[in-house]
Parts: C-alpha cells; sequence; structure tokens
C-alpha cells in the first residue's frame, strides 16, 4: 500500500518539519513516513489527515491521472499501468 502524504503535503504546502510539529511527532519518525520507510499507525494517519484538513481517504487514493502504480508482490519493483 503506498501513501499519497507527500503528494498531499505538496498540493497543500505544507513542509514535513510543520506537519511533525502539528500532530506531535519527531521530525524524522515523520520523514521515514512521508518516504515510505514507515508505516504509521492509524491513529497517527487520522491525525494527518485532520492536520491537511483532508479525508483520511485521500491520503491513499491515486491521483486521477488515468495510470496506477502497484508493486510487485515478487520483487518489489514499482510497476505503472495507463489506462487508455
Amino acid at each position: 500500500m503506498e501513501l499519497r502524504i507527500k503528494d498531499v503535503l505538496k498540493e497543500k504546502k505544507v513542509t514535513v518539519v510543520s506537519l511533525a510539529g502539528m500532530i506531535g511527532i519527531a521530525q524524522p519518525s515523520m520523514s521515514n513516513i512521508v518516504n515510505g520507510k514507515s508505516m504509521p499507525s492509524l491513529e497517527t494517519l487520522e491525525k494527518i489527515a485532520t492536520a491537511l484538513e483532508v479525508p483520511f481517504t485521500e491520503l491513499f487514493e491515486q491521483p486521477k491521472t488515468g495510470t496506477v502504480s502497484l508493486s510487485c508482490p515478487h520483487c518489489g519493483k514499482s510497476i505503472t499501468l495507463k489506462a487508455e
């Protein structure tokens, strides 16, 4: 499962440092979450969504571009599919 937190931060013009401060976690921990190096708890995801003023589901949705990115379950490589 890939999170869209980094995309939402860009859309909202919010930095990782300020988001970490808003929800009360250390900046290195927030960086790991944003960069996909650590999976946050549901409670933390709810705090992130609230701080960014977005629906919880927006942290998971793919952008509406006609493409879908998946990870190969065997090797972990990213696979992008484009709808025509």
